[in-house]
């Protein structure tokens, strides 16, 4: 899974990157967290204007729109690449409302002997990022959720797949991350008969895509955003050994 990620690098990098309209002048986050605002890529048509990429803010946690009360509704941060397209939760948005959420690292957490368990020491933190150095374009769905009394609420989630070798010494899971030229295949709902090409763009990032190392448990705390939580514990790498 993917419970927490980064977005550090200066809004004028990430906008050439990911080539949306609008300029954003958000501020360096090294701790995004659940629930929090986070950025994301759609493609839009705004009115009067033209059809294109379009940067948005989001509550991270994806609320269907069957959803009465989301207090009666678990946290989804993240879902299954495997499964969206069959779920009732996420169909509609499988092929209509996909989305890439703005980050440039991600982290996960390495476990000792399987499930916690007494006297186990805790979970191991570590920074994911491109080994290119270049911003993260991880795959999302979105929804807007509408409540009883007609307020909106934009909300969004990270597809997941399976890890690949590197990032399985870690963890089993890793998010769906796109490249630039996948982009507009994956953005583009507005003919529906592209949704299986672009559904087959969640797979699992080759090997050589990440790098990683492992860094200090400050990152634990939500609180905590400094970018000083992604200094390496040791020297970085793709590989712990």
């Amino acid at each position: 899974m993917c419970g927490r990620f980064a977005l550090i690098l200066p809004p004028e990098a990430v906008r050439a990157f990911f080539q949306y309209a609008e300029q954003p002048n958000f501020p360096s986050r090294a701790n995004i967290s659940p629930t929090q605002p986070v950025g994301i890529v759609r493609m839009d048509a705004p009115a009067g204007g033209p059809r294109g990429r379009h940067f948005a803010l989001m509550r991270w946690g994806f609320l269907p729109g069957f959803v009465k009360d989301p207090k009666d509704f678990p946290l989804v941060i993240n879902a299954r690449s495997e499964t969206v397209s069959t779920k009732p939760s996420f169909r509609a948005a499988t092929i209509r409302r996909r989305c890439i959420f703005v980050a440039d690292a991600y982290y996960e957490w390495q476990r000792s002997g399987g499930p916690k368990v007494k006297g186990a020491p805790p979970p191991r933190p570590f920074l994911f990022r491109r080994a290119d150095g270049m911003p993260m374009a991880l795959a999302g769905l979105w929804e807007t959720w509408t409540g009883p009394n007609g307020e909106e609420v934009d909300t969004a989630c990270i597809l997941t797949c399976a890890a690949n070798g590197p990032v399985s010494a870690i963890h089993d899971r890793m998010p769906v991350i796109l490249e630039p030229e996948t982009f507009d295949l994956w953005l583009d709902c507005s003919d529906h008969e592209t949704a299986p090409a672009a559904q087959a763009l969640m797979r699992t990032a080759g090997d050589d895509v990440l790098e990683f190392f492992e860094i200090g448990p400050a990152i634990n705390k939500s609180s905590n955003e400094g970018v000083e939580l992604q200094t390496p514990v040791r020297a970085a790498g793709g590989s712990l050994f």
